[in-house]
């Protein structure tokens, strides 16, 4: 699960850890009133409009703009909301469609008052799956080309793995600052940054921490100028008031009916569409998918309750997508019974009417050949199969008729 910025912001504050201070609003009267706390506060008519939405590389699409004085504020808050902001992380990248902007931050200048001393880092936590243990990436190169920093030149950027089971280690944040090229009260301040920031990390069950940039301000002050975070949904349950914090206008709908039904759904690009009970059967139906000349459309794991209504459900989600050109099921029927899963994909085609698209069903397991029985008896356009390559090669034939 994603956070806008702001609600980063109030994460991270909650930890301790110095931010960027802002108000988010969701017109633009309510952006003049947020500026005005903002010079009220800072003493400065200087502030920073800020679109929210779950993508980076907002400032390269007109998304973050400075702003001077009130009438600058009034204008740009005008500009931006409501906009569609087109970013690199967008979908479709500066091509596409962009996000709708709904809600913006006015924050105050952090580079003030002498911008020529600030400096920029890049910072992030995440975990690293093959250590088996979190990393903090951090580089002297932070703002909005890290990413080429990478590319071009990688030995800037730099790695502290974290022990799980020891926990972020006082040394382990003073190498950060070292590395960062921080001396005097810049170097203690980074110091206790790095730490107040794992703290965050771990006590959220986030999966990602990206402060970029993390800046040095003319007072040698370490504030988090920008926040992305994402938390472990897994994890969410020990969180409601994180959870009550999601936006699922910055969802895919498509997948956020999939969730409410209970299915496991990811929307990809390809032109089959595939349902399975398992996620390790559903990666390797998506495999049989290439191999046999298609592209899966998505992923979609039914659980192990595949009952006739679930059935229905996922079949009404797949067939959302236009580009799916044939449907595979493929169920193995360990807990699930095979007959029960044939039977709701019999109900489930007569339900919807008139479907368009070829089904492919392939049960294995517990009654399959029952299944198999309830399938080639029901009259209707639907396909069955028992192996899994029977399965890919109807998926061949049926691309190649399309």
């Amino acid at each position: 699960m994603n956070l806008h910025e702001y609600q980063g912001k109030e994460l991270l504050k909650s930890y301790g850890v110095a931010i960027q201070e802002g108000y988010v609003a969701n017109t633009v009267e309510e952006a003049v009133e947020a500026y005005n706390k903002i010079e009220a506060e800072s003493g400065t008519s200087v502030a920073v409009v800020k679109a929210q939405i779950h993508a980076g590389g907002r400032g390269k699409g007109g998304g973050v703009k400075l702003v001077k004085n009130g009438d600058q504020l009034k204008e740009t808050a005008g500009e931006i909301l409501g906009m569609m902001l087109k970013t690199p992380q967008t979908p479709g990248g500066m091509d596409g469609e962009g996000k709708l902007v709904s809600k913006i931050l006015i924050a105050e200048d952090a580079y003030r008052p002498d911008f020529d001393a600030c400096k920029e880092f890049y910072v992030s936590i995440l975990m690293d799956r093959e250590r088996k243990c979190n990393v903090i990436i951090y580089s002297t190169e932070g703002g909005m080309d890290i990413e080429a920093v990478a590319e071009e030149t990688p030995h800037l950027v730099h790695k502290e793995y974290v022990d799980p089971t020891l926990g972020l280690q006082g040394f382990q944040t003073r190498k950060v600052a070292f590395n960062l090229g921080l001396s005097g009260k810049a170097f203690k301040e980074m110091t206790k940054f790095i730490a107040k920031l794992y703290a965050a990390f771990v006590g959220s069950d986030a999966s990602l921490f990206e402060i970029n940039p993390c800046l040095k301000s003319a007072n040698d002050d370490i504030i988090a100028v920008d926040c992305k975070v994402t938390l472990d949904d897994n994890a969410l349950f020990r969180h409601p008031d994180l959870a009550a914090k999601r936006d699922t206008s910055e969802e895919d709908p498509t997948e956020v009916e999939a969730k409410s039904y209970g299915l496991n759904y990811v929307n990809l690009d390809g032109n089959v569409g595939c349902m399975v009970n398992g996620a390790g059967l559903a990666m390797a139906t998506m495999d049989i998918i290439k191999l046999s000349g298609g592209e899966p459309a998505n992923f979609l794991d039914v659980g192990g309750t595949a009952d006739a209504a679930r059935v229905e459900q996922a079949f009404r989600i797949i067939l959302k997508d236009p580009k799916v050109k044939a449907i595979l099921i493929n169920i193995f029927g360990g807990i699930v019974r095979c007959d029960r899963v044939a039977q709701g994909v019999v109900d489930a085609y007569r339900n919807m009417g008139n479907i368009q698209v070829p089904i492919i069903v392939r049960l294995q397991g517990t009654n399959a050949d029952i299944a198999k029985t309830i399938i080639d008896e029901s009259g209707l356009a639907v396909h069955s199969a028992i192996l899994l390559k029977e399965a890919a090669d109807i998926v061949s034939k049926v691309l190649a008729e399309a």
